[in-house]
């Protein structure tokens, strides 16, 4: 049995439909019944079925998971709905001069009556794209208040997002944790609010972080701290992009939330908790890795590694992407990226190492290590 108003179903309703319309004969096409049946799924099953996709689209926001995004997708709403009656209005207006007044044979050709000024017409061109612009800005700024003096609650989780060119570096202060690329944080219960605080701040240029279901775009800039908050309802992976150009690799600096039940959370923050796991498999990749100049800009906990430049290194093989979120983890893109950074991020600020067959094994075997 398939659930009513499920995904199945309306792709069953959709398949039936259209079935039905290709396997009628063409003289039936425009039959009342025919008619009657498809104008009864587009009304009862399209709107359910733009509101599967929009649920599916990883960054619709139309398909808000938080507060923040909530309100902006109110606003939207608003400012769509006033958008369109404007369109239809002129566009109606103007369907009817160019029918109504359209040249017919017969028409002699001579002047029409000239109207000079009408207060009428100046005053309602006026006055009414004042009150739509005034309402607004009024709804914008009710939307940007109450999103940024909302208070905070004792229960907060704080996080400091720290943009790079081209990744993103996260630490809880709280907790002792840092990470770097994909964001962990728990899933927010009304009855007892959990939101995220996100302190933001740039290491080198110019970024914006956008995660559109959770919250709008917040700019990350050099010597400024702005703050943003988010509180998903609903476990699962939201994805986002760095806003703002910050160089020629822009496109790929991705950025991949993590929205955890409180369990998950709780297991996720005592894993990183703990020193990278060493193995004796890893022992010769840890000797090359300490052995270059790996551990001048990245770190691993429990060994000489203490980098800051680049992506904190002590849980990788826990992630699931490298690259910022551009590239899935695997031993074998894992190897292509270490011995040619720019295949995969052209542009990106790793040096290729030039390590040999031997070495380049290694470090990979060893970094597939660090749960």
């Amino acid at each position: 049995m398939v659930p009513s108003g499920s995904s199945a179903t309306l792709r069953i309703e959709m398949f039936v439909a259209l079935e039905l319309l290709a396997a009628c004969p063409r003289s039936l096409l425009g039959t009342q019944f025919l008619y009657v049946q498809i104008s009864r799924w587009i009304v009862h099953s399209a709107p359910r079925l733009g509101a599967m996709f929009l649920e599916q689209s990883s960054t619709s926001i139309f398909a808000p998971r938080a507060t923040p995004a909530h309100s902006i997708f109110s606003l939207s709403i608003l400012v769509l709905t006033i958008c369109t009656a404007i369109f239809i209005t002129v566009a109606g207006l103007l369907l009817f001069t160019l029918i109504r007044f359209r040249h017919r044979r017969g028409y002699t050709q001579r002047e029409p009556a000239q109207i000079y000024g009408s207060v009428q017409i100046e005053l309602s061109w006026t006055v009414i794209p004042i009150l739509i612009v005034v309402v607004l800005f009024l709804a914008t700024a009710r939307v940007i208040f109450v999103t940024q003096t909302a208070a905070k609650p004792s229960s907060a989780l704080d996080v400091v997002v720290i943009g790079h060119q081209y990744w993103w570096e996260y630490r809880y202060p709280k907790l002792g944790i840092v990470t770097a690329n994909e964001l962990h944080i728990p899933i927010s219960d009304p009855q007892e609010p959990t939101p995220t605080y996100l302190t933001m701040s740039s290491a080198d240029t110019d970024h914006s972080f956008w995660v559109p279901r959770l919250a709008g775009k917040l700019d990350v800039i050099p010597n400024k701290v702005n703050t943003m908050w988010i509180d998903p309802d609903k476990p699962g992976l939201y994805l986002g992009q760095c806003a703002q150009y910050c160089g020629i690799e822009h496109a790929k600096m991705l950025i991949r939330v993590y929205a955890d039940s409180p369990a998950e959370f709780a297991a996720w923050v005592k894993e990183q908790k703990h020193l990278a796991r060493q193995t004796s498999d890893g022992a010769a990749g840890r000797a090359v890795f300490e052995a270059n100049a790996c551990v001048n800009c990245h770190t691993v906990s429990g060994t000489t590694a203490h980098g800051i430049f680049g992506p904190d290194l002590s849980h990788i093989a826990s992630r699931d992407t490298i690259a910022s979120g551009s590239v899935p983890l695997t031993k074998q893109n894992l190897r292509a990226f270490i011995n040619d950074p720019g295949h995969s991020k052209p542009g990106v600020l790793m040096p290729a190492m030039h390590l040999n067959d031997h070495d380049l094994s290694a470090v990979t075997d060893y970094l597939m290590t660090l749960h």
